[in-house]
């Protein structure tokens, strides 16, 4: 007796877990269901989240393939299988979301060069601040309520730098074309420090190349 309320229990909670993940998402494949490359500006790694625009698990790199259960589904994201360790749960494979945008059918070219993307950069010409003024400027960081900005670069081809410091002379995390939107989270006097949210970068972009 004790054998078979046992087994009915395994049976049960089994029958649980499986309607729980059928509800949690669709894994039916749509039309759009199929084989995509991942395909960002200057080679940039795409955030894997577990579900919509909710905590990173992962990164998929410029130019991997993988396989699509649907692209956008009406919300921007696309629901893929992907490998990681599930705290809690242990390694496996996981329902995941990515930004659809950011697919391509077509294998891309290969992944832009740090010396290419240097010289696409227009917007910004070449300064050596000083460390007084970079110090002054970090001393001038405050936070804000976050808001979103639209890359405006001098040109409506050109790039504009996302920097490690707010100084025009601090190395490159990444660089932007017209009409990006980033998320604003602090502001120093003459730059802004933002975060890709697709990405997860955070930098400086000066303000003087960005619209609220």
């Amino acid at each position: 007796m004790k054998k078979f309320v046992c087994l009915a229990l395994a049976v049960l909670l089994a029958m649980t877990g499986l309607m729980t993940a059928a509800f949690a998402y669709d894994d039916s494949p749509s039309e759009s269901a199929g084989y995509y490359y991942v395909y960002t500006e200057n080679g940039k790694t795409l955030n894997v989240r577990d579900t919509p625009g909710g905590k990173v698990v992962g990164h998929l790199k410029y130019g991997d393939r993988i396989y699509c259960y649907y692209k956008d589904g009406g919300n921007g994201w696309a629901l893929i299988d992907y490998d990681y360790d599930m705290p809690g749960v242990g390694k496996g494979t996981y329902a995941c979301y990515i930004s659809s945008r950011f697919l391509v059918k077509n294998k891309p070219a290969p992944r832009p060069k740090k010396t290419d993307t240097t010289a696409a950069v227009t917007s910004e010409p070449p300064v050596e601040d000083t460390l007084a003024e970079i110090n002054a400027e970090f001393a001038s960081a405050k936070k804000v309520t976050p808001f979103k900005v639209t890359v405006r670069p001098t040109r409506a081809s050109g790039w504009v730098n996302l920097r490690w410091a707010p100084s025009k002379s601090a190395s490159l995390i990444a660089t932007y074309p017209a009409n990006s939107q980033l998320l604003v989270i602090k502001e120093t006097t003459n730059w802004f420090q933002v975060e890709d949210q697709d990405t997860g970068d955070v930098g400086f972009i000066s303000k003087q190349f960005v619209s609220e």
